[in-house]
């Protein structure tokens, strides 16, 4: 066994591990986190209190996001915070779920009827199973419902802290390895090196703690965070401006595809390479989307229905060429439009452009 593998084998034997495997019957009091993420571990008192999550992701690629190094040390932190708890428990009260609505996943309206408390024997079991990101649809289904509009807050969850243009080393607990320049987290004074040791008065032991905190974050407040620099602690604040989120891409995320059918009729959409937008003779500046897929049943076929076919590139949409990924796409969609709603697309096709029109589910 590498010497790496054995520290944190040692670790393990301080914990009392348990794998979840399915939804059904999940507590949500106790289990709160990126339900789009492929596996996440939360670090829990055996009274139930959070110390911590670990497991992130940015991309369709999930290598570099987690490391054992950065996983290790999140353990270390999290039989640091235990240690001193339940001294530290306040501190520990911006990392706790809150009361959910409903008490497990197959409780809620959307889920209720169509699953169990508990998965099914036979050849109904893989139907029976409850996955994490259908959790999520629900519950963004439910704050659609509550908002009454798609907010920056259910498009853009749990966003990674390159959005402030701060990228942290996924090898340590939440150490800063970059700081876009002109960034609202360079202007706040972050600096390559800074450890993040608290953000909204929470203790950070992992990158998954940043963004459990910017996930909670509101356009208009202001994020306090206090990092470690050369052994001082030093205090800094950002001002997240409205629209702070829309850096972020969560094309990659499962419960993107309920957006895709919503926002595009059921189009999964790629921006074009620069080789294609030469041979079409599209610039740089102007909107290029190729349809990657169409779906063809319902109720992800109301592009299908419409004409829009695989291969077609997108190049305006009601009257406007502006570049914009597949994301903003859908964001501009939901935000901007309502069920009903017809939006007129130009798409190339064969080198001919043809109008396009999409009424929305």
């Amino acid at each position: 066994m590498a010497r790496r593998d054995k520290k944190l084998a040692d670790l393990l034997e301080k914990f009392v591990c348990v794998r979840i495997v399915q939804a059904n019957g999940m507590d949500l009091a106790t289990f709160d986190f990126d339900f789009d993420l492929t596996s996440a571990i939360v670090f829990l008192n055996a009274d139930r209190t959070v110390y911590g999550r670990y497991g992130s992701r940015a991309t369709r690629k999930t290598e570099g996001d987690n490391t054992l190094d950065g996983l290790r040390k999140a353990m270390q932190a999290a039989l640091d915070l235990h240690k001193g708890y339940p001294k530290n428990r306040k501190a520990l009260a911006g990392k706790q779920p809150a009361e959910p609505e409903h008490a497990t996943p197959e409780k809620h309206p959307a889920l209720k009827g169509r699953y169990a408390s508990k998965l099914e024997a036979g050849p109904k079991l893989r139907h029976s199973c409850i996955h994490c990101h259908v959790v999520g649809e629900a519950r963004r289904a439910e704050g659609r419902k509550a908002a009454g509009a798609w907010t920056d807050e259910l498009l853009y969850p749990y966003p990674m802290p390159d959005v402030l243009g701060v990228t942290l080393d996924p090898k340590e607990k939440a150490r800063v390895r970059s700081v876009k320049e002109g960034s609202p987290g360079e202007k706040a004074g972050f600096r390559a090196g800074d450890d993040v040791l608290r953000v909204g008065g929470s203790p950070m032991i992992s990158i998954a703690d940043v963004q459990w905190a910017l996930h909670r974050a509101r356009a208009g407040s202001t994020l306090t965070a206090v990092v470690s620099r050369r052994g001082k602690e030093v205090t800094l604040k950002v001002p997240l401006a409205e629209g702070w989120r829309r850096s972020e891409d969560p094309q990659w995320r499962t419960s993107t595809w309920e957006l895709r059918r919503v926002g595009l009729g059921g189009m999964f959409l790629q921006e074009a390479t620069a080789k294609e937008r030469k041979a079409a003779g599209l610039g740089e500046g102007v909107l290029a989307l190729r349809v990657q897929h169409v779906g063809q049943y319902a109720p992800h076929d109301v592009a299908q229905k419409a004409g829009f076919r695989r291969g077609d590139v997108l190049v305006s949409v009601d009257g406007s060429e502006d570049r914009l990924t597949e994301t903003q796409l859908i964001a501009r969609s939901l935000q901007k439009h309502k069920s009903g709603d017809t939006l007129t697309f130009v798409v190339l096709r064969g080198g001919k452009r043809h109008t396009l029109k999409l009424t929305l589910p």
